[in-house]
């Protein structure tokens, strides 16, 4: 079971139980259980207001065993085949249990799963008491989901023995390799006086020649033992974590069942989700996606320390996690949630992260926790030089707004203004970036298409059992009718796409990226469950965020699933790698309604035209067939599922691993030949304003380098529009 994006892709409206909806709820819900009371209300709610509610059958409750079952033990190292055997007797009876609000399933799951967590830690102590062979030729297949649980007490605890190596052979290497260095460096000293150092390798050795080099033997038991005081604290960890905690899961679990962005916010959760809705919180500046290998990088916020450092890119998976000075603790099968607790933390404090990268090595970052201010989540723009020719860039990460003031900061607003802006700065045409935009506001999105339309629907709202809405811009002005690119990519979602949609079916924009965009073609909304219920004596009951409508295009498409396909595609590192919608649990289908009546732009002289030239430019292009092949080893990499737990055979991978990324590095070195600047206000503000100057200058050499927007810019040159202006023809130069 997967809860992907379930922070990154937030709420596209916000809503509170309405009054109506309160006063035809139940008379009350006289449960003195609160499980069974969350289980009540939690139920009744997603009958009642969910847009496709599925029906509480045997599929629903072959479901949540299976899928609550996978999420509580993912790699398969707590529960034995005759424990699976003893829960299957439920397999078909918790849609029943739902109904009655029973919760027999879940207590015997878990208080089993105690069980064998207690003796788990047997398990794990026998095992490290015993030295790693190395030598041995074995293998492990760390694709868990398919990994048939153990048959004995005797075969997990070889499994056991199997992770664990696994585990410890990373640390168990750079203990080596140290000592392997530090004998270089002492032969290199002997056999000559003085030797100047200037390999990679041996500055290294330099840096790290305060830890004592150990032998062989001694780099074995210490990984070993580093590995046993993760596991020791992971337990504690563990421990700490109380039985309602899991409960959570479980219920999670069951709405998880209805579609993949219908979620129970327990207290704390929901104030974490308020926190983040407000745009500012303390941690590293990154959203996670719980994955059975740790905790996958789905999005990194700008300005944050992630950002900051570089060295961590979406894609990427957190496999340890360790504070200042104490050693890491495993990650892997820990509750996304848990995962996070202990990856925040207060403003200045330190946390260290053990990164598997997406091609497959292994590396620590330091990261100085610090409070992340989505100031960076706000558009800006930048000004592109070509030969003798001003383009405009506006990159709009999300689709932000003050829910409660629309008149305050919004997307849609700062929009307007940097297009003013780039019109002042000779602006001959536009591109929007909307890459790695995961939604927000749909007012927003809309008041923003009119800036480029005369007036006309742009998205249409379908609710459960409802006439469709058709959401309008009617203001005919149009601040920019020049030349239109909208860039995307596979993290592109929600109202990303229905913006992009909406430039598309009129014609206006050319939308270049990858072959679609996320796919997330469905409205949340969030309802406090303390206010269907009143005078409980359980205080605080959280809330559901539950999906209540569906988004369409105008010509009738709904973006869920499908997304909004790219009329000029090229290929990006994530190509091959499963994201989207459709990599959901339980994603709601696509259809199509009735289309709306608009009337495309028309004036655009060589839309086709423009196209056509694009599509051979880029089969043409040495860096985008670069990026393609690194897109096809990265996938490579990621099926790679039955690893050597031999030494001999993991240093030989890893040394392919590092040539191959090495040799994908080159594509760092693209140099685009564009210029790009800050608008003048910029620049008036970064006499005051180091960071703003560091973000930006960043932000432009990032730009040099991308190939997508040298293509949109060429597509700008390429596109004519007809603009009668001053009572003759304009036209942007080809």
């Amino acid at each position: 079971m997967k809860r992907n994006l379930a922070y990154a892709l937030f709420v596209m409206l916000i809503a509170v139980a309405s009054c109506s909806f309160t006063n035809n709820a139940p008379d009350n819900f006289e449960n003195d259980d609160k499980d069974k009371l969350l289980l009540d209300l939690i139920t009744y709610v997603l009958e009642k207001i969910h847009y496709d509610p599925i029906a509480i059958n045997d599929d629903f409750s072959v479901g949540v065993f299976e899928d609550f079952i996978e999420i509580i033990d993912p790699t398969k190292r707590f529960f034995i085949q005759k424990d699976i055997e003893e829960f299957e007797k439920y397999k078909y009876q918790i849609d029943e249990q739902v109904k009655n609000t029973d919760i027999v399933f879940f207590n015997i799951v878990y208080e089993r799963l105690m069980q064998r967590m207690d003796e788990a830690k047997d398990i794990y102590g026998e095992v490290l008491d015993t030295p790693f062979d190395y030598n041995l030729q074995e293998n492990i297949n760390v694709d868990y989901k398919e990994l048939p649980y153990a048959a004995s007490k005797k075969e997990l605890k070889e499994r056991w023995r199997k992770q664990l190596k696994y585990i410890t052979m990373g640390t168990y290497d750079t203990k080596l390799t140290l000592h392997d260095k530090a004998q270089k460096t002492e032969k290199i000293a002997i056999e000559g006086e003085a030797v100047e150092i200037e390999s990679p390798e041996l500055e290294a050795v330099k840096v790290d020649s305060s830890e004592k080099p150990l032998t062989p033997q001694e780099a074995e038991l210490a990984a070993r033992e580093s590995t046993r005081k993760t596991l020791f604290e992971y337990f504690d960890f563990i421990d700490d974590l109380e039985r309602k905690d899991w409960f959570v899961q479980y219920l999670n679990t069951i709405v998880d069942e209805f579609d993949p962005h219908t979620y129970y916010f327990a207290p704390d959760d929901k104030e974490k989700f308020d926190a983040s809705m407000s745009g500012k919180f303390e941690g590293i500046g990154a959203r996670l996606q719980k994955k059975p290998e740790g905790a996958k990088v789905t999005d990194i916020i700008s300005g944050g320390p992630v950002w900051r450092d570089a060295r961590i890119e979406v894609g990427d998976v957190i496999i340890k996690v360790g504070q200042k000075g104490d050693d890491p603790i495993d990650i892997v099968g820990m509750r996304l949630d848990d995962a996070i607790k202990m990856i925040k933390g207060p403003e200045g404090t330190v946390v260290d992260l053990t990164i598997r990268k997406i091609d497959g090595s292994t590396t620590v970052v330091s990261l100085t926790r610090d409070v992340v201010e989505l100031e960076e989540s706000f558009a800006k723009s930048a000004k592109i030089i070509k030969d003798t020719e001003n383009f405009g860039l506006i990159h709009l990460p999300k689709f932000y707004v003050d829910f409660e003031d629309y008149t305050e900061r919004n997307a849609a607003s700062d929009v307007a203004k940097e297009v003013e802006r780039l019109k002042q700065a000779g602006m001959e045409g536009l591109i929007l970036d909307l890459r790695d935009n995961g939604g927000g506001s749909l007012k927003t999105v809309v008041d923003m298409a009119g800036l480029f339309i005369k007036d006309g629907p742009i998205v249409q709202v379908q609710s459960s059992g409802k006439e469709k809405e058709v959401h309008e811009d009617k203001d005919e002005r149009i601040q920019w009718d020049g030349p239109l690119v909208v860039l995307v990519n596979e993290l592109s979602a929600s109202a990303s796409e229905i913006l992009a949609a909406a430039l598309q079916d009129y014609k206006r924009a050319i939308v270049i990226g990858s072959k679609q965009t996320f796919g997330k073609g469905t409205v949340q909304n969030v309802m406090p469950l303390s206010n269907i219920v009143r005078n409980s004596e359980h205080g605080d009951l959280g809330a559901l965020k539950l999906t209540t409508q569906k988004f369409y295009r105008v010509n009738g498409g709904s973006t869920q699933l499908k997304g909004v396909s790219s009329d000029i595609v090229v290929p990006d590192r994530y190509s091959y790698i499963d994201l989207g919608e459709r990599d959901q649990s339980n994603p709601l289908d696509w259809d199509k309604i009735s289309p709306a009546d608009y009337t495309p732009w028309k004036n655009y002289i060589n839309y086709e035209e423009t196209l056509a030239k694009s599509k051979v430019r880029m089969a043409n292009n040495a860096q985008v067939a670069l990026i393609e092949e690194n897109a096809k080893w990265l996938k490579a990499e990621q099926d790679e599922t039955n690893v050597s737990l031999n030494y001999d055979v993991y240093k030989e991978e890893q040394s392919k691993d590092k040539e191959q990324s090495d040799y994908f590095k080159k594509l760092q070195d693209y140099d685009s030949k564009l210029t790009f600047t800050s608008l003048q206000y910029e620049q008036e503000l970064f006499t005051q304003d180091s960071i703003l100057r560091e973000k930006r200058d960043r932000w432009h050499k990032s730009l040099a380098k991308d190939v997508y927007v040298e293509e949109a810019v060429n597509v700008l040159r390429d596109l004519k529009v007809n603009n009668i202006k001053n009572g003759k023809l304009a036209s942007v130069k080809g």
